[in-house]
């Protein structure tokens, strides 16, 4: 890298179009893309070398990384520069969790959404949370407007990022009856504003889910322990089911109880399940990014 370069200069737009292209793909009714959520370079990794078709990052795993609340600001820039790594280390398409995209504006979702897809991001979830408590959601119209503007950012850059318009309806407390309604309303709002899918985190009930299928963009689902496997998901018609911060969590888990263990019994057997961690500086020593870096 000379003096003058910027590290956007290095992400190869035809390479991240095309990415942007396999990544809609994957996006099946009866095949759901699976996507195990990465919150740094080595998780996603070691996720890709699982198999995953897709790299997703988790936002909460992200900021607990950098020492930072979920939901507390992360901002645009911090995001972006942990998917230029990760986008730089593995394959397959990268997708960006730009929580409520760092701002209430359009102008700020634009200035977000711009920064995760040059950092080679091929899609984003933008969130509907307002982060008042008094109004939890943004208004239907006044998410809209923010979704056009991501679509207008990511169009700017040059690729066709996919959207997926992420509502918290069910998170904020509606039963799956009674929120069914108001996710469809905002589906169709969603869509005519450049949304692809609307990802309805909080709702595992299938019956719900299929009804949200049936409407007028695919919908994507998130899961935990106790979750609907994802044959029924598929069943439902889910088009894609990611673990959100399921495994963040379960790994910052086991470093409390593999530190309790060692301060309380002294002992170290928590730390025995390594086996898949094995091998990864040999990984990293081959992402993909290292042969592209001039020196």
């Amino acid at each position: 890298m000379t003096g003058h370069d910027t590290p956007e200069e290095h992400v190869d737009r035809d390479r991240q179009a095309r990415l942007a292209a396999e990544f809609a793909r994957l996006h099946r009714r009866g095949d759901p893309l699976l996507l195990p959520n990465a919150w740094d370079v080595a998780s996603a990794a070691l996720i890709a070398r699982a198999g995953a078709r897709a790299v997703a990052t988790t936002s909460a795993g992200v900021a607990w990384s950098l020492g930072v609340p979920d939901a507390a600001d992360l901002g645009a820039a911090r995001a972006a520069a942990v998917v230029r790594g990760i986008a730089g280390a593995v394959s397959v398409p990268v997708s960006a969790d730009v929580e409520a995209g760092y701002g209430p504006g359009p102008e700020d979702v634009a200035t977000t959404v711009a920064a995760a897809v040059r950092a080679g991001a091929v899609g984003v979830n933008l969130e509907d949370r307002s982060g008042r408590a008094d109004v939890p959601l943004f208004a239907p119209a006044e998410q809209a407007g923010r979704l056009a503007a991501a679509r207008a950012a990511a169009d700017r850059v040059g690729v066709r990022a996919w959207i997926n318009a992420r509502t918290d309806v069910f998170l904020t407390g509606a039963a799956p009856r009674e929120g069914v309604p108001e996710a469809l309303r905002r589906a169709a709002v969603y869509a005519e504003a450049g949304a692809d899918s609307l990802f309805v985190p909080g709702l595992t009930d299938l019956a719900a889910i299929a009804e949200l299928a049936a409407g007028p963009l695919p919908v994507t689902v998130m899961v935990w322990a106790g979750a609907p496997a994802v044959a029924e998901l598929a069943a439902a018609g889910a088009v894609r089911v990611s673990l959100g911060a399921a495994i963040a969590q379960a790994a910052y888990a086991l470093a409390a109880r593999a530190a309790a263990e060692m301060l309380t019994a002294g002992t170290y057997d928590t730390t025995a399940e390594d086996a898949e961690a094995r091998g990864l500086n040999d990984l990293l020593a081959a992402r993909p990014d290292r042969a592209q870096v001039r020196p």
